[in-house]
C-alpha cells in the first residue's frame, strides 16, 4: 500500500514537471507579424477595379464593417493592435503601413476574399459592396 502511494506520488511529480516544461518551452514562441511575411496576392488581383467611390458615405459604411468585422484583431485605428490578435501567430497586418497601403484596392479585395491563418476568408460572409467599402475606409488610415 505505502508502495503505491509513492508510485503515484512519483507518477504524479513526473507528469506535472513534463507539463511545466512542455508549457514553459511553448510560451517562448516567437511571433513574427504577418506584414514581414511576404502575401502576394496574384497579379490579376490588380486589374480588379474598386467600383465604389470612395465618398463619406462608403466610407462611414465602411467604417462601420470594420468595426464590426475586422477591428477585434487589427485594432480600431488598424494598427494590428486588437485584443484578438494579440495571440496570433503571425500577427494581424498593421494596416495603416506603407506595405499594406501601397497594395492596389485589388490585391487588398483578394486578401479579404482568400483570408489568412488565422484571418477568416470573407469570400462569401461579406457582400462585395461591404468589401470595397472597407478598402474605401482603409485607404483613410495612412500613416
Amino acid at each position: 500500500m505505502k508502495t503505491t502511494k509513492i508510485l503515484i506520488g512519483f507518477t504524479f511529480t513526473v507528469l506535472l514537471y513534463i507539463s511545466l516544461v512542455s508549457f514553459v518551452n511553448n510560451s517562448k514562441t516567437e511571433y513574427v507579424p504577418l506584414q514581414q511575411k511576404k502575401w502576394i496576392a496574384p497579379a490579376s488581383a490588380d486589374s480588379k477595379i474598386n467600383p465604389l467611390k470612395g465618398d463619406a458615405k462608403s466610407i462611414a459604411s465602411g467604417k462601420r464593417m470594420f468595426k464590426m468585422v475586422c477591428a477585434v484583431c487589427h485594432g480600431m485605428k488598424g494598427k494590428g493592435d486588437g485584443v484578438g490578435g494579440a495571440g496570433l501567430n503571425p500577427k494581424p497586418a498593421n494596416l495603416t503601413s506603407e506595405a499594406v497601403q501601397s497594395q492596389s484596392d485589388g490585391a487588398i479585395y483578394w486578401k479579404i476574399e482568400q483570408g489568412r491563418g488565422s484571418m477568416p476568408n470573407y469570400k462569401t460572409s461579406l457582400k462585395e459592396k461591404n468589401k470595397w467599402q472597407i478598402i474605401n475606409y482603409l485607404r483613410t488610415l495612412k500613416k
